[in-house]
């Protein structure tokens, strides 16, 4: 057998035996018959994606909400640890996903490997048309609103300069993800490390606080007085949306280095620093603030800072704005390694390369558009009921594929029970959302469902209206065009 030559005429390195590694990233066997990204992941980064990723406003959002629905500080910090065990079964049951079907994609793929293409399109429809980019919205404008706040102190900061920070901060994130993997993963360890030390400057002097004595806020703990058991689902609600975030280093399982040991070991660790890190913050919290200050504060993490912080208070919003934008580069970087480009109006040479800039362009008008159209209320409301009725499809999913694909390889594999109770979870936050709130989650509902027609128009018909051909073709095209000028990454 010949070995194959090392050289490229393009300049590009060799991956491993005889693999190429092209400019723009792409590794390409020596007979040109397979084209992907490289893979860069590491462990520490995979890590540093997750946590990244989940670490971002929900820590400072969600502990209000937590407290109002649970009834008392005792209850609010069970939920936290209880959605903290939750969110590692999810990530559990995609760690098995991921190592047992190596595709990048994350939901998409594995909703196509167990249920067939339409269901696939319609939640990928979904993620692009409302999920992601609502998502992508909702912390951007966390993160406008905290890094203006120390320009703007003590006034109001106008809605408009919230916006276009936030606009500003959308459009270096998606440049940033074009240009290069490397400086992608990289700024992302960084952010990582800052937004550790974020929650640092919270925890540390809190603790000290505590065992200075400072026990006062936790008598009566479990008092169950104010504790309504229908409130406890829609605690449940606002933690789980501050633990989400641990799907996405599935996006880029193809770029992992030996996934079938670094994928369960990421998300075993990030799931533990998130988990420890979120209940040691409310601990914090709450020896510095009582259950009703926490109540009536706007900013809990500013309230915090002024308090007990002095000057330093300046630097917390600082702080939280990095770890916003953190989260906002960690989910950019994911789901662009989306597989949607192997859908039909995008040519064969595309959609075999899988390169980011494609999705950055789809997800980038539209997460602009609700950017200016909406509030972060609503956006929030809807997208979460469409994140969690697809991810319970797709915990559905691996349940359903042990039974019709027992022989599967399956390198980690989870105990039974843990799929299930994290599916019917999901589905029971999703219940309770319609009930509680009709019209967000109903508009939620509507936009999935045209992704029905559209999969039919796209997909299904092989004889589309000439229009229609055209103006795919003309995109098609353009894609090509813009993806020919970019750069190649050094």
């Amino acid at each position: 057998m010949t070995k194959r030559s090392a050289s490229t005429q393009n300049g590009g390195k060799v991956a491993a035996s005889g693999d190429k590694v092209s400019q723009n990233g792409t590794v390409q066997d020596g007979d040109d018959r397979k084209v992907g990204l490289g893979k860069k992941v590491t462990l520490l980064r995979g890590i540093s994606i997750i946590i990244g990723t989940i670490i971002g406003a929900g820590i400072f959002i969600s502990p209000k909400g937590i407290l109002k629905h649970s009834g008392s500080v005792g209850m609010s910090l069970v939920v936290w640890i209880a959605c903290g065990v939750l969110s590692l079964f999810g990530a559990l049951s995609y760690a098995e996903l991921g190592t047992c079907i190596k595709k990048s994609g994350g939901h998409y793929t594995y909703i196509l490997e167990a249920f067939g293409p339409q269901m696939a399109f319609v939640r990928l429809w979904a993620d692009l048309i409302a999920i992601r980019p609502a998502a992508l919205a909702v912390i951007s404008l966390a993160f406008g609103q905290y890094i203006l706040e120390p320009l703007f102190m003590p006034c109001s900061i106008p809605p408009m300069a919230v916006k276009l920070a936030t606009a500003i901060s959308i459009t270096s994130v998606m440049y940033l993800n074009s240009m290069s993997v490397t400086w992608t993963a990289r700024i992302q360890i960084f952010l990582t490390f800052s937004k550790l030390l974020a929650i640092a400057i919270i925890i540390v002097p809190g603790m000290y606080q505590l065992f200075k004595g400072e026990t006062k806020n936790f008598e009566n703990a479990f008092d169950l007085s104010k504790v309504h058991l229908s409130g406890m689902p829609l605690a449940f609600y606002s933690g789980m949306y501050a633990y989400a975030g641990w799907f996405y280093l599935n996006f880029v399982i193809e770029e992992v280095d030996n996934p079938e040991r670094n994928v369960p070991l990421a998300i075993c660790i990030s799931m533990a620093i998130v988990t420890c890190c979120y209940v040691l913050t409310n601990v914090a919290y709450y020896t510095v603030m009582s259950a009703e200050e926490l109540l009536a504060s706007e900013a809990v993490a500013v309230t915090f800072a002024e308090k007990l912080l002095g000057n330093f208070s300046i630097a917390v919003p600082v702080f939280v704005a990095l770890s916003c934008y953190g989260s906002m580069n960690g989910g950019t970087f994911a789901l662009s390694r989306y597989k949607c480009f192997r859908l039909c109006w995008l040519s064969s040479h595309i959609s075999s390369i899988h390169l980011p800039l494609p999705a950055l362009l789809i997800i980038y008008p539209m997460t602009m558009l609700q950017l200016f159209v909406g509030d972060i209320y609503s956006l929030l409301n809807f997208m979460s009921f469409l994140r969690w009725l697809f991810i319970g499809v797709v915990v559905l999913g691996l349940i359903y594929l042990r039974y019709t694909k027992p022989d599967l390889p399956r390198p980690f594999k989870v105990p039974l029970f843990i799929p299930v109770v994290f599916c019917l979870t999901c589905f029971f936050m999703v219940f309770l959302s319609l009930y509680s709130d009709p019209v967000n989650t109903g508009i939620g509902f509507a936009i999935s469902l045209t992704g029905i027609p559209a999969y039919y128009i796209f997909i299904h018909f092989n004889h589309r209206p000439k229009w229609l051909q055209r103006a795919l073709d003309s995109f098609n095209r353009s894609l090509q065009i813009i993806m020919l000028a970019v750069p190649a990454e050094k």
